[in-house]
């Protein structure tokens, strides 16, 4: 309806008004006035000229209203009609109460999409039973990968992280405020080096990869058919790796007549043990050998002057002592060599680290299964670490029970466990009560192969004790009419028994790979030009003392989680409470939940900040009302030297992007319009998941509008209202 008819339609409704009101004050006049109607015309229409223009307006202010709500209705419509069809979950749109044509619309849309839910229900059946046998060989790969005694990475050719185990999780974590595996006193955590999407050059130099990438493909050129080079490096930490390079093919066939290279693999190995003991030795030769070769100097001088007539008495005395003491000299310098020697061969047998009461229940169980009587478990130290060759010594252990079950009749046994850590040392007693037995008989059950019934070793209980570096030996409690063996066996170190509990295999395997970073590279395309979908970001969120920034309030959480490839990894997070330096007001504590007592003894920005700089760097950085944390960030520039120079998407600007016409753009009504469980909420690391959440639905909304790439995305949130708001 255009303007010119509406103020038409308000005049004459107005003018309508007028008339009733001047007829009613018409039959209110006296019989006088009856005959003097053009007087008492001209005495009202002035009044009713000035009913009929307010009234005029007023008509035409509430078409104008109605139209616009009218007009805007469709809109709204559209956008949560978008948000339907952007949805992974069943979504009804609420029918519209004002409009009966657009709650009859409303309904026929929630028809169609209850339909489109049940088609694709279809689908995703039929895709999770297709899935399946693709499922089986990721877990084989998983398990495959966990069980590896070495490190294993794959990366791109830009150096990407597409996969790798847990080992090599534990090789490169980044200690808490330190370096890869440097332990710091700042206490600042939380981030750990390698990561799907993160760049090896992080914890390996650059250079020298591309020397062995380069060498790979020389020979690939010269026909090798699977070429690969080994190299070696150390790490921040001082640790010495070997590593093993392998190429990953793409199957395209080069001009040269080789294959090329679509990524490479990894194979990492600690050598900084063996090396030491390599150096240890070879010192130890060196010594040998230099002091030996003085030392027979000295007794050959001594030797040629002994061998003279005239010699004195006294001089022939002290040559002799000369002599002996040089070949006591050599003789001890063999004797440390030999003992050295002895101690490295047995370290070298391979042991492994393992929970002392896991392998009692091993011991346990193998007994129970050979020997057919009951093994009891007594005082065991649950936090005790071994390291062992668990299965020589459950031979041991049966042997021995089989012996006593055999020969003294013995009804049950029991295996007690307990440690000396000053000693280092772990002892592993096998009690039994009953008759006694001589010394020889010990001896004899030490030192004679270990014969089972349905299985012949040769090697003895004290060969197994030797493989350890440990001892065995017998005694009696005869106030407790009872007797044992005890085993004295090597403790594993805290930090070994602590790695072991990590590659201990838990419920919830996290996702170490993906494949399909194969196809990423950052050299075909300038950042702004790469697709939304082909980037790697950071999505984060502070939690704060207050909200003015340049007046004093400081960050005292930090939350942060990962987004590669389109797939958000919720185990590849960021959390890091922070102590502000000064006080957090009251108002503030019900809102984010965080207390002056929980910020106590935590590090400061300066010690966290770095460390966050680290896991955020070389991807983009996501927030919802980003420029609230960028500024409290840039303001922490001249203090630590650090700048966060990346990219920036705001979530809350692409919301105004993609529904312009929505009142509300908060976190949680985009979360609600989208159909996002809210966990969290008003913690750093939830509101961030929350966030990355957002951003992941937002991506194909963009794509329709034809918003594809991060430079488009960049420019279409600059151009919102929003984005002029400044902190």
């Amino acid at each position: 309806m255009n303007w010119a008819l509406k103020a038409a339609i308000s005049v004459a409704v107005a003018l309508l008004f007028a008339a009733l009101s001047l007829g009613l004050m018409l039959l209110t006049l006296g019989e006088a006035a009856r005959f003097g109607v053009v007087q008492a015309l001209s005495g009202v229409w002035p009044v009713v000229l000035l009913a009929v223009l307010p009234l005029s307006g007023l008509a035409v202010w509430f078409w104008h209203l109605h139209d616009a709500r009218e007009d805007k209705a469709p809109d709204r419509l559209m956008e949560k009609v978008k948000l339907l069809s952007a949805a992974t979950q069943s979504q009804q749109i609420e029918a519209a109460q004002d409009s009966p044509a657009m709650a009859r619309l409303t309904q026929a849309i929630n028809a169609l999409a209850a339909e489109r839910d049940r088609w694709r229900s279809d689908v995703q059946a039929q895709v999770a039973q297709a899935n399946q046998s693709l499922q089986q060989e990721r877990n084989r790969l998983a398990a495959l990968m966990s069980e590896l005694n070495q490190s294993v990475v794959v990366c791109n050719l830009d150096g990407r992280i597409v996969l790798f185990n847990h080992r090599a999780r534990l090789q490169f974590k980044r200690m808490p405020g330190g370096a890869c595996g440097v332990p710091d006193a700042s206490g600042a955590g939380g981030a750990e080096w390698v990561g799907i999407g993160r760049s090896i050059y992080a914890v390996l130099d650059r250079a020298l990869l591309a020397h062995s990438l380069d060498n790979i493909r020389q020979r690939m050129a010269r026909g090798a058919s699977q070429p690969t080079t080994q190299f070696l490096t150390s790490t921040a930490s001082g640790q010495l790796l070997r590593v093993h390079m392998a190429p990953v093919r793409s199957g395209s066939e080069v001009a040269e007549g080789g294959t090329d290279i679509h990524g490479f693999v990894l194979t990492l190995d600690n050598v900084t043990h063996s090396f030491e003991e390599d150096t240890r030795r070879d010192q130890l030769l060196l010594d040998l050998t230099e002091g030996s070769r003085a030392s027979l100097a000295n007794v050959q001088a001594a030797v040629e002057m002994l061998a003279l007539d005239d010699l004195a008495p006294e001089m022939r005395t002290k040559f002799l002592c000369v002599v002996r003491e040089e070949v006591g000299a050599m003789g001890q310098r063999i004797t440390d060599l030999l003992a050295r020697s002895h101690e490295t061969l047995k370290t070298r047998w391979p042991l492994e680290n393992m929970l002392g009461v896991d392998l009692l229940h091993a011991a346990q169980r193998h007994m129970a299964a050979h020997c057919g009587r009951d093994v009891v478990l007594d005082a065991v130290d649950p936090q005790v670490w071994l390291k062992v060759d668990s299965f020589a010594l459950l031979q041991a252990l049966t042997y021995l029970a089989s012996r006593l079950f055999d020969e003294f009749e013995v009804r049950f046994v029991q295996l007690r466990l307990g440690c000396s850590p000053e000693a280092g040392k772990v002892h592993l007693d096998l009690v039994w009560t009953g008759q006694a037995m001589s010394t020889e008989t010990v001896m004899s059950w030490e030192l004679n192969p270990m014969h089972l019934v349905a299985e012949r070793n040769p090697l003895t209980v004290r060969d197994v004790m030797d493989r350890h570096g440990g001892v065995i030996w017998f005694e009696r409690e005869r106030s407790r009419h009872q007797a044992f063996f005890r085993m004295v066996l090597p403790m594993a170190r805290a930090q070994e028994g602590t790695e072991s509990a990590q590659l201990l295999p838990n419920d919830s395997r996290p996702e170490y790979y993906d494949f399909d970073l194969f196809q990423m590279s950052e050299g075909h395309h300038a950042l702004d030009d790469r697709p939304l979908r082909s980037l790697i970001y950071t999505v984060f969120d502070t939690e704060t003392t207050g909200l003015n920034p340049s007046q004093g309030d400081e960050i005292i959480q930090i939350g942060a989680t990962r987004i590669v490839n389109g797939k958000l990894l919720r185990q590849d997070a960021f959390e890091q409470l922070i102590d502000p330096g000064r006080s957090i007001p009251a108002a503030s504590i019900p809102i984010h939940g965080i207390t002056p007592a929980m910020v106590q003894g935590q590090p400061r920005i300066g010690q966290v900040l770095p460390v966050f700089h680290a896991y955020a760097s070389d991807t983009v950085l996501v927030a919802h009302n980003a420029a609230f944390d960028m500024k409290f960030l840039q303001l922490k520039e001249r203090s630590t030297g650090l700048r966060f120079d990346q990219p920036v998407l705001d979530t809350l600007l692409l919301s105004a992007v993609i529904h312009p016409h929505q009142d509300s753009h908060r976190l949680e009504a985009i979360a609600q319009r989208m159909n996002i469980t809210v966990l969290g909420r008003h913690t750093a690391l939830g509101d961030a998941l929350v966030t990355a959440e957002v951003f992941l639905r937002m991506i194909p909304l963009l794509a329709e509008m034809g918003i594809l790439t991060l430079g488009q995305a960049r420019e279409a949130a600059q151009k919102t209202y929003h984005a002029r708001l400044e902190y």
